[in-house]
């Protein structure tokens, strides 16, 4: 087999080499505890100080409205069970969209399951929320509102602008998983009228295990992790020094590079989606064609068994992941398909390809190349493909 051609971007990037330089002091010449009152600890206190105010600045925020967490699952959990608590009196109705990550999926569920009520609004068939179903699903009871940036499977952008005017004019809290989207495209959390972010590092080329969670001043919203005094009390533990300072350098590297890097992404996606929709029948575009991320191609290969096309690409050195859940243990083909309207046949035939700052144009075309042959393959073997090419005749 010849090299790797990574398509998996939004499971997780490689760590940039200069990310790794910038934490490497931190793990063994200042290592010291970054909540100690001695000058050896103040030099982690000061990287420390120094990550939060350049993640702040990347979204348009405030230093002290930056949470360092685990990742971006432990934030989506405490921005929606915090916020849960903290609103219970006001009411107990949530709102979010059937397409989320299942971390904000079963966040809301395990809620449901504790006396609140959450309502999982439909989409349009490319994965927009639609406008009018939020707000007509708007209750006195509404505390909060929950909806991602982006999608991480099909790629689309939600009409954020639009969804958190409508949280502000309603003074519903307003929450999004911009896991995805965070180093992808621009965001301003005044502009978009965002009251809170969930983000983590190693999408973005950073280290793995460490996120942030924005809390706009004046959210009421309480700790989540109970002990120590850390993070203004909010989020106890000992902080991951060197975590924060790579996901800093990372954040530094990715806006640096956003507008080069994902230009060039941008046209490799639309090469990719071009050939393949012209070189192989029975083949659909996921999600919405222009309002998505930059680096993201999902499709669908009808007659096709997407398990079976991933470890054929694998075999091939081909790193991509399928839409569908069967990869996990489950026969049931994504969520998020089935809410954009696809059946399951066509579902479960779903691969989902995402670029990053090294693909090749190169990697695009060999990687076509071996789809058209895979896909081929296995229609040969399929007997709905057999069938459906006689009655067509």
């Amino acid at each position: 087999m010849g090299k790797m051609i990574y398509l998996d971007n939004a499971a997780t990037t490689k760590t940039a080499p200069e990310v790794v330089e910038a934490m490497l002091p931190y793990f063994t010449e200042f290592y010291g505890n970054a909540s100690t009152v001695y000058e050896f600890g103040a030099k982690s206190k000061e990287a420390v100080s120094q990550a939060r105010e350049r993640i702040a600045n990347a979204i348009g925020a405030k230093d002290n409205e930056i949470y360092f967490t685990a990742g971006g699952s432990e934030s989506d959990n405490w921005a929606i069970k915090a916020a849960a608590e903290a609103y219970k009196g006001k009411g107990n109705h949530i709102i979010t969209s059937k397409i989320e990550h299942h971390a904000v999926l079963h966040t809301c569920q395990w809620l449901e399951q504790n006396g609140f009520e959450v309502t999982y609004l439909d989409v349009d068939e490319n994965g927009v929320v639609k406008l009018e179903e939020l707000k007509k699903a708007i209750r006195p009871a509404t505390i909060l509102i929950t909806i991602m940036f982006a999608n991480n499977e099909i790629g689309t952008i939600e009409p954020i602008a639009e969804i958190g005017q409508i949280a502000k004019e309603h003074g519903i809290v307003f929450h999004t998983d911009a896991v995805q989207a965070f180093g992808q495209v621009p965001i301003d959390v005044d502009a978009y009228n965002i009251d809170m972010m969930s983000a983590s590092g190693h999408k973005l080329n950073g280290p793995k295990g460490i996120g942030f969670l924005y809390i706009r001043k004046g959210v009421k919203i309480r700790s989540f992790v109970h002990g120590g005094a850390q993070e203004r009390k909010r989020r106890a533990g000992t902080e991951n020094v060197p975590g924060i300072v790579g996901f800093g350098k990372a954040v530094e590297l990715a806006l640096a590079h956003m507008e080069e890097r994902t230009g060039k992404e941008k046209e490799l996606r639309d090469y990719m989606i071009s050939r393949v929709l012209k070189e192989i029948p029975f083949t659909r575009v996921n999600g919405d064609r222009k309002n998505r991320l930059p680096n993201n191609v999902n499709l669908c290969f009808q007659f096709v068994e997407g398990e079976s096309l991933l470890i054929m690409l694998d075999m091939k050195g081909i790193c991509a992941s399928s839409g569908s859940a069967c990869t996990s243990g489950s026969l049931d083909p994504s969520h998020v398909l089935l809410a954009i309207g696809l059946p399951h046949e066509i579902a479960h035939g779903s691969l989902r390809m995402t670029l990053g700052a090294e693909t090749t144009k190169e990697d695009i075309d060999f990687t076509i190349d071996t789809i058209k042959e895979i896909v081929s393959q296995l229609r040969e073997m399929s007997p709905l493909y057999e069938d459906y090419m006689k009655t067509s005749k």
